[in-house]
């Protein structure tokens, strides 16, 4: 019996991030595939076009900068969790790191929930 969509991303949601890299690689050798090559190919169409300076920079991807941890390092290790999808360890390593990059890439309305959910937690945070 085949797996729906659905399964299949409950599956992967359960997954560690070091399974879900060894994932990929296996689809990309199985399958001839590169999972990088879709990415590089959309980044100059969307550097490309003549909207307005204030759309490109509603819409242009941002980086989540964890500046630093504060007091509630718990809440910040939850709120790192929920916002990247890592396991315990890799979050309270990132957290650790700080000052360090929790997301990339991030749409500006995706990122501002995000930085408010970090600093709620007594995080600060930087959008770059």
């Amino acid at each position: 019996m085949a797996l729906s969509k659905e399964e299949i991303l409950d599956a992967i949601a359960e997954m560690s991030v070091i399974d879900i890299v060894d994932l990929i690689e296996a689809m990309e050798e199985k399958f001839g595939v590169s999972a990088a090559a879709p990415v590089a190919a959309a980044a100059p169409a969307a550097a490309g076009g003549d909207t307005g300076g204030e759309a490109e920079a509603d819409d242009a991807p941002v980086d989540i900068h964890l500046s630093e941890v504060g007091d509630k390092k718990v809440d910040v290790i939850k709120a790192v969790r929920a916002i990247t999808g890592l396991g315990l360890k890799d979050a309270k390593a990132m957290v650790d790191e700080a000052p360090s990059v929790i997301k990339e890439g991030v749409n500006k309305a995706e990122a501002d929930e995000h930085a408010k959910a970090l600093q709620d937690a007594g995080a600060t945070v930087e959008l770059k």
